[in-house]
């Protein structure tokens, strides 16, 4: 057997695609995790001080117990506990390797990747989908000043700051910018701030709103980005705001195109699912599953970690009767 010959190949070393890892080695399948970044690269480029709105228990993989400090832990925590899995269990993963391509040929699957070649017999795609902003479209957003990932407040210090959105990761980033001492400015497109906000968080920016300490502008949206202000549309008519940094917290998608080019079909509505067997995890191809978050399509919120840990136990299950 070379490297190349393999019995499942997986995409992604995130919280599921170990998941997927630890199944395959349990079950004496040889297997290779392939990651284009870090290992759990999503998680790590959280917001540094981000606390997940599970609880440890559920973050938990293969049974292996994840103690945190709170019952809710932190980004650090969670990195600290999935590199611990896969460092203590030997997984199989190539870090900074990226899949070009992904073609079925007869019974395999043949890989492309930016250093090598490999063939499988099956895969797994557990990619997730927080690479892919989802985008604004509106003139300047190319501008340096404008970013779709927040990491930390400390730089938007006396800064004149427009958050957009008014998700989780949004609220998060507009609090802490404002005890961080930025002017922060919310952006939303809807009539108010998101149900699903974590509910210890929600009561909180709705009273820095009230109060003004962040200024909010409901029912509106980005009209054009400048290099010292924006513009935007709003109910009333149009903005104009002195502007240092745009934060556009809008959400992201899954890489469908490399999906459709592996050969998976999508719901034809705006959801954009993936086709798949929910029994199995196989998709349209056969031999190729998806795992995690990415099975969710344009509904990202679908999918978490503690609801969709279980697909990699269903895909080993249905390999097992395949193989």
């Amino acid at each position: 057997m070379t490297k190349t010959d393999l019995d499942v190949l997986i995409i992604g070393a995130g919280p599921i695609g170990i998941a997927c890892a630890l199944e395959c080695k349990k079950r004496n399948l040889s297997y290779l995790v392939i990651e284009k970044g870090a290992l759990t690269n999503s998680l790590f480029n959280y917001p540094l001080n981000m606390t997940f709105f599970s609880t440890s228990e559920k973050l938990e993989i293969d049974g292996i117990p994840f103690i945190s400090n709170n019952p809710k832990p932190t980004r650090n925590e969670a990195l600290e506990y999935y590199r611990r899995v896969t460092t203590s269990n030997e997984l199989k993963i190539n870090l900074y390797e990226k899949v070009i391509s992904l073609k079925k040929v007869e019974n395999l699957f043949n890989f492309t990747t930016d250093k090598s070649k490999y063939k499988a017999k099956k895969t797994i795609i557990a990619t997730g989908f927080y690479d892919i902003p989802n985008y604004l479209n509106v003139p300047g957003e190319d501008l340096p000043k404008v970013m779709h990932y927040y990491k930390e407040a400390h730089p938007f210090t006396l800064q004149n700051i427009v958050v957009v959105g008014a998700s989780n990761s949004a609220v998060d980033a507009a609090l802490e910018i404002y005890r961080k001492g930025g002017n922060v400015t919310m952006i939303i497109r809807d009539k108010k701030v998101g149900e699903r906000v974590k509910y210890w968080v929600r009561p909180d920016i709705l009273n820095r709103i009230e109060e003004g300490s962040i200024k909010a502008h409901f029912n509106s949206e980005i009209k054009e980005i400048k290099a010292n202000e924006i513009i935007i549309k709003t109910p009333k008519g149009e903005l104009t705001l002195p502007n240092d940094y745009v934060i556009a917290l809008t959400g992201y998608r899954p890489n469908f195109k490399f999906l459709a080019d592996a050969g998976i079909e999508f719901s034809e509505d705006e959801k954009h699912i993936p086709k798949y067997n929910p029994e199995t995890m196989e998709s349209n191809v056969e031999g190729l599953y998806l795992a995690g978050v990415i099975c969710g399509g344009m509904e990202t919120h679908k999918w978490f970690i503690e609801n969709s840990r279980i697909h990699a136990k269903i895909i080993g299950n249905h390999i097992d009767s395949k193989l």
